[in-house]
């Protein structure tokens, strides 16, 4: 009933259109029940008069089935578009909510859960949702008021036969309801099975330069035929429940037929009923069996648009791990102090990857973190824009604690280099404006220049209005890297964290974009995670650590004195380059 509730509050905006999209199907109904009422007055009264008041008043029904008829129409046309309509928007407005919840939800979140199975809720669930919001109400109204419509008038005409008719519409009724409850579990296992499908299509046309460099096209369709065998199977056991709710629905509809002939012959006999009687029976019954058709579709139709929205629910109904607490401040002129007291954390509250960190970052300061791969080092500065939360300690910038801080100002002092460059689809200006969306061109320039891309900009035939392709498959490496340092400085943070931002390139790129990035830290508190060790030499700290946590801390003269861990870094690294 929550669900329900929930559902029906989308229809609050457009009241005005759904009630009018009800009253238009309540004159197609009343017109469709006046029908035989009209034809049984011209069968009793109307055609058994003179031939000249026949005629006079064929003119007058005559004009009055026309305009009948044509009020029908327009409540037709406005029923089928406008009514359409309403459940686009509705659909529009889901699909944003659902759009808005996914942007609040945290990194936790997407850990856990698939990408394409999140994309099979915002399309096809909201598709099948659109389709109920609008005939769902609609074809549920005008199928109770013929329902309710004919029975009324079957009563009056012969109430006996009409209970008969009602007893067997209840058993049919009964029927339907447990059916109803199969074909409800079958439809949920449709939404999960096509989530499944879209999850194996998405995840392979990702890394499609993947699959056909390692030549593993094979085992992809094995994946993706998988999932879609398995989304077949649920298909097939729905339509066999429908099947038998559809058969057995039909079967009872006969049943309705097989009670006037039987019956109403057996009432006729009695000389309780007229034929003339039964025939005008027959006609309503025609009326009060297609509402049960369109109420045997809607069944169908309600079940599909219920689950999809039981799915869209789900996702609405989680609350964000990472969000703003109630008495939460935004973080203003921002020094870039940056501060982890006695900082423990763990991934799903079961992998341990941070345990008693204690370390001070003072503004302006150039810090570089060192270790193994898995140690925590990008982990440990997840933590300072609360991409997580820690489990224990505290994680302060200027001073503050960033919990009680305002995430959008917390991260808008932040910003971010990594080895993973994402660039959206679009032209090279556009992902650059991405730093600070209200920039000039004059902005957009100066910064691209200070990331050393200005120039391969300019030499493109269409400039910053190149397209650079989905993830910017058109650009090489470093072309992308320094785009996305050019974002940065666009957004000019006070806080900059680079994570192994030069770690997939080749030395030549490596120094264009270091030269950038050197550029980019003055004035700034910048911790830099390296690989290459020549890259963090000039650093102001050098932490490094390993599982067990942080191991050393000084300066790149200061630790190779010590001849520790970060000293054998360096020779092992060093050696190896003057190998090659």
């Amino acid at each position: 009933m929550k669900t329900f509730q929930h559902f029906l509050t989308y229809y609050k905006p457009y009241l005005g259109v759904f009630f009018l999209d009800l009253f238009c199907a309540f004159l197609v109904s009343v017109i469709d029940l006046a029908f035989p009422l009209i034809l049984t007055y011209c069968t009793d009264v109307l055609f058994i008069q003179k031939s000249a008041e026949i005629l006079d008043g064929l003119l007058i029904l005559g004009l009055f089935l026309f305009g009948m008829y044509l009020i029908r129409a327009v409540c037709r046309y406005y029923v089928s578009a406008q009514g359409h309509i309403m459940g686009s928007y509705m659909e529009r407005d889901m699909r944003k909510d659902l759009f808005d919840q996914y942007q609040r939800l945290s990194f936790s979140y997407y850990d856990r859960h698939n990408t394409g199975i999140m994309m099979s809720r915002v399309v096809s669930d909201l598709f099948e949702i659109c389709e109920f919001a609008h005939h769902g109400p609609e074809n549920l109204f005008i199928s109770l008021v013929k329902i309710i419509g004919s029975f009324v008038i079957l009563a009056f005409i012969f109430w006996p036969l009409a209970l008969i008719l009602f007893l067997v519409t209840m058993i049919m009724l009964v029927f339907s309801y447990f059916q109803n409850k199969k074909m409800q579990e079958t439809f949920m296992d449709n939404r999960r099975k096509i989530g499944e499908v879209n999850a194996s299509l998405q995840d392979s046309l990702a890394g499609i330069r993947i699959v056909q460099s390692f030549t593993n096209e094979e085992i992809e369709k094995t994946k993706f035929e998988h999932s879609n065998d398995e989304f077949l199977e649920s298909k097939k056991r729905n339509y066999h429940v429908m099947g038998t709710y559809y058969s057995f629905n039909n079967f009872f509809q006969g049943m309705l037929y097989l009670t006037v002939i039987v019956a109403g012959g057996l009432f006729v006999a009695q000389g309780e009923l007229s034929p003339l009687t039964l025939a005008t029976f027959a006609l309503y019954i025609n009326i009060f069996v297609a509402p049960i058709d369109i109420l045997v579709e809607f069944t169908e139709m309600f079940q599909k648009g219920f689950s999809g929205f039981k799915r869209f629910e789900e996702v609405m109904k989680e609350i964000p791990e990472i969000q703003d607490a109630k008495d939460a401040k935004d973080l203003e002129h921002v020094r870039g102090d940056i501060c982890f007291e006695d900082v423990s954390f763990t991934y799903n509250k079961e992998e341990s990857v941070l345990e008693h960190v204690n370390l001070t970052i003072p503004a302006g300061q150039k810090l570089a973190l060192v270790g193994p791969s898995g140690s925590g080092k990008t982990t440990l500065c997840s933590l300072i824009p609360r991409f997580y939360d820690v489990d224990q300690g505290r994680v302060l910038v200027d001073g503050q604690d960033v919990r009680d801080l305002k995430l959008k100002s917390l991260r808008q002092a932040i910003g971010l280099v990594s080895q993973d460059v994402y660039l959206f689809s679009g032209t090279i200006e556009q992902n650059i404006r991405y730093g600070k969306p209200n920039a000039t061109t004059k902005e957009i320039v100066e910064a691209a220049k200070k990331a050393n891309i200005h120039e391969f900009i300019q030499s493109l035939p269409e400039g910053y209005d190149t397209y650079v392709g989905e993830r910017g498959a058109r650009l090489s490496g470093g072309q992308k890297q320094r785009i996305s340092i050019a974002r940065v400085f666009l957004k000019n943070p006070k806080i900059l964290i680079l994570d192994e931002a030069t770690s997939a390139l080749d030395n030549e790129s490596e120094r264009i974009i270091q030269s950038s990035l050197d550029r980019l830290s003055e004035g700034r508190t910048c911790i830099t995670i390296a690989h290459r060790l020549s890259t963090i030499q000039n650093a102001d700290e050098i932490v490094v650590i390993d599982q067990d946590g942080m191991k050393e801390k000084g300066t790149h003269e200061e630790l190779l004195k010590k001849n520790g861990t970060y000293a054998r870094y360096y020779h092992l690294q060093f050696s190896k380059e003057e190998d090659e």
